[in-house]
């Protein structure tokens, strides 16, 4: 028995402290074989306990792969071996955190981590280099301030979001934190909710306008809708489902215009029911309650809903906490104050709070937000941020979904004060919720998916953008970058206004870090929009496509447009012309070297021997010439899109497939026929019955939407289904390049 499970014990819930229990003795089953790796992979997930990049136990160093030597040679998943560091995530619900709760997180962050908590972009709490055997403590040390890990990764309800200005907002209809932590504490563990295929991801938002909970892309989606009947205000939600990033984002349909609270919690159970019955299990790209949804149809799927709540057996919960809600709410630290004009400002302070400041819907308070860039910040700077918290707000603060803190209930004379104390720590830099303020997922640093650094590239346009913010025009300064490592939106570039996600190309011979560039999401209205790529573009190239895009929009605006209107109005054909030759003319790697590397690594990015490309150098040249022709259809799809030709972009991004496959297929059959239904059939043949065109952690996920789309003909002629053809379409296009430069070595 641990010191911690002793020390601890009447601190911790004992339900809680059972799971733990429970946990420690699976890893010590794991350890002496009589847990199988698969089932005990799973089980930690569902823990919070996740890989880390290298666990696999090699690493390239630039010219070969090299073996990382680890002691036991016990594996704690599929290739994943047991002493190599992991990651542990912490769930945060509605991203609510108490000051009492930072000083545990920096001391376990200290003490079993590397001194690091990163703030991630569904209001969790992240740890990297944590090793599986100290996690049944760092479990217990949360789980007595009130912290779970339980679900905080696998096929279940992950973390629930929320507006982190909730109940403070001038726009909101109303404060969803109350109903945020019911359903959390409803959800984490039900019995109903241990059988999904998929992860179900949830999100409260207090009002229609403003990105808050951006409830349009979440599985589930509760936003805030008030009503007045005989002069009372009455509280519903209007309830969303459906919705997604991941590598094809899928706007959430409507599901109820007006639910009200006491069908909160048993609607959600019953969508939890009919998603665990009916959800995909065996095809993990296709198991998401998005495809069930636009599989089924919403009418379909309410219908379902509405009948499976007809016959859930009643529970007390459901509504039980509405009683405690006239209780409900926050409470100031300090009385409401004004800002002195006399009073002397320290320096920066003016643009700190130009941009990190925000009047509170209560007179006299306002709403700091922290910025953290790349969401990161150290244990003595946790440490003392809580003590920041205690003196000026007491308990009102949050985490974002940009990877910030929020303090709330800021006594307006007490910002200077503030600013300055923040300043001492590290913690106030401007720029907040701006152009400046880019978010990022982990990317190659730390995630085993990861295809290219997009933190590095975060840090590289921060540093650039923060250092001409101050005569930067105020339409620029508003945009929202975001930034994924990969095709998998865990930096939500879709709505992003200006988006990237990594992947790869081959040129002169060597891979090259790339980044798809997306243009025209929309963050604003709830993730009311998603944007298109309109090319792929080296990586060191980045900061030169975001002069080029944001120089255009200040000189071709019209007056009073915003980005994402103006990307609609000039169009994407316009926008490509733009950055076309950065696309292109990379010079040799004797010229520049450093294009061959990523961001922030030293290593060529390449996994494989220079020697091996340039051998395959004519049939690659041939081959990019046909994917680069594919490239050129789904782009044309894109624009008939944009002019709602639907069947005519549908024809487009199908045929631009076709054409992939068909260049793929010429390297053994060169004088294949031109007709779709033989080009399918040598593909299935030759690269999906082989798994030449399997990616090692996708599997053959993006061969799928070829099929599908061939099997089944044209799909709706609607801007939603079309839309999410092209982008299954594109990512078919890059998976064709990675699998082409996979066969040209081999």
């Amino acid at each position: 028995m641990s010191s911690w499970k002793k020390q601890l014990a009447s601190q911790i819930p004992a339900d809680w402290g059972k799971e733990i229990d429970i946990f420690e003795t699976q890893i010590e089953l794991r350890k002496i074989g009589k847990l199988d790796e698969k089932i005990f992979a799973e089980t930690r997930l569902r823990r919070g306990v996740y890989g880390q990049r290298y666990d696999n136990g090699q690493r390239h160093d630039g010219v070969q792969t090299q073996k990382l030597s680890y002691p036991s040679g016990l594996l704690k998943g599929p290739e994943t071996v047991w002493d190599a560091p992991g990651m542990l995530r912490i769930k945060i619900p509605f991203g609510g955190v108490t000051p009492d709760q930072l000083d545990v997180l920096a001391e376990v962050a200290e003490e079993y981590s590397n001194g690091i908590l990163h703030v991630t972009t569904r209001q969790d709490f992240q740890y990297h280099y944590i090793h599986i055997e100290d996690t049944p403590d760092i479990m217990r040390r949360l789980a007595a301030v009130g912290i779970t890990t339980r679900e905080a990764c696998g096929n279940s309800v992950r973390n629930l979001t929320a507006c982190p200005k909730a109940g403070v907002c001038s726009g909101e209809d109303f404060d969803v934190t109350p109903y945020a932590r019911a359903l959390t504490d409803f959800l984490l563990g039900h019995p109903d909710c241990q059988d999904f295929g998929r992860k179900v991801k949830i999100a409260f938002s207090g009002c229609r306008g403003e990105a808050c909970g951006l409830v349009m892309m979440h599985d589930m989606g509760a936003l805030a809708v008030k009503k007045t009947r005989r002069g009372r205000d009455i509280h519903g939600f209007a309830l969303y489902v459906g919705g997604g990033l991941g590598t094809v984002p899928y706007q959430a349909k409507l599901f109820d215009a007006f639910l009200p609270p006491e069908e909160l919690l048993p609607i959600a159970q019953s969508i939890a029911r009919v998603f665990g019955r009916l959800g995909e299990k065996k095809n993990r790209a296709q198991a998401r309650l998005k495809f069930l949804v636009a599989k089924l149809g919403i009418e379909e799927f309410r219908r379902l809903v509405w009948e499976e709540r007809q016959v859930l057996p009643e529970d007390d919960r459901w509504t039980s906490y509405l009683e405690q809600l006239p209780a409900y709410g926050e409470k100031p630290l300090k009385p409401p104050s004004t800002l002195s004009g006399e009073k002397i400002l320290p320096e920066g302070f003016a643009e700190w709070q130009r941009s990190n400041v925000k009047a509170q819907k209560q007179p006299g308070y306002a709403i700091v937000t922290v910025a953290l860039p790349l969401g990161d910040l150290s244990s003595d700077q946790t440490r003392k941020l809580a003590d920041v918290v205690r003196l000026y707000v007491g308990d009102s603060i949050r985490t974002t979904v940009e990877q910030n803190f929020v303090l709330r209930w800021v006594s307006e004379a007490d910002l200077p004060d503030l600013y300055a104390d923040l300043l001492e720590i590290g913690l106030a830099d401007t720029g907040a919720n701006t152009i400046v303020d880019v978010t990022a997922c982990p990317g190659t640093d730390t995630c085993k998916l990861g295809i290219s650094a997009s933190r590095g590239l975060a840090e590289e346009l921060r540093t650039r953008l923060a250092a001409k913010s101050y005569e930067m025009d105020e339409a620029v300064r508003n945009l929202r970058i975001k930034v994924s490592g990969c095709f998998n939106s865990c930096g939500q570039h879709h709505v992003a206004d200006i988006g990237f996600f990594g992947n790869s190309r081959t040129l002169n011979g060597y891979k090259v870090p790339h980044f798809q560039v997306i243009l025209g999401g929309q963050w604003a209205e709830n993730a009311g929009a998603f944007g298109m790529t309109i090319g792929a573009v080296p990586s060191k190239r980045i900061p030169e496509v975001v002069d080029r895009i944001t120089d255009h929009f200040v000189h071709s605006r019209e007056q009073g447009e915003n980005f994402c209107d103006f990307i609609a109005r000039i169009g994407k054909k316009e926008l490509r012309s733009l950055i076309e030759n950065l696309m292109k003319n990379a010079p040799s790697f004797e010229e520049n070297p450093d294009f061959y590397r990523d961001w922030g690594d030293p290593r060529e990015f390449t996994m494989l021997d220079r020697g091996i490309g340039e051998c395959a150098g004519e049939v690659i040249s041939a081959s990019q010439f046909d994917l680069a022709d594919a490239e050129r259809e789904v782009f044309e799809a894109q624009l008939e899109l944009e002019k709602k030709n639907y069947a005519q972009a549908d024809e487009l991004a199908y045929r631009s497939m076709v054409g992939a496959s068909r260049a793929l297929i010429k390297q053994q059959y060169h004088d294949v026929p031109e007709r779709a239904e033989i080009i399918v059939e040598e593909f299935t043949l030759r690269f999906l019955d082989t798994e030449l065109f399997y990616d090692k952690y996708a599997r053959g996920k993006f061969a799928r939407y070829l099929l599908q789309r061939h099997q089944q003909g044209p799909v709706h002629a609607d801007a939603d289904s079309v839309h999410q053809l092209i982008d299954q379409a594109q990512l078919f296009i890059d998976a064709a390049h990675a699998c082409y430069a996979r066969c040209a070595v081999e």
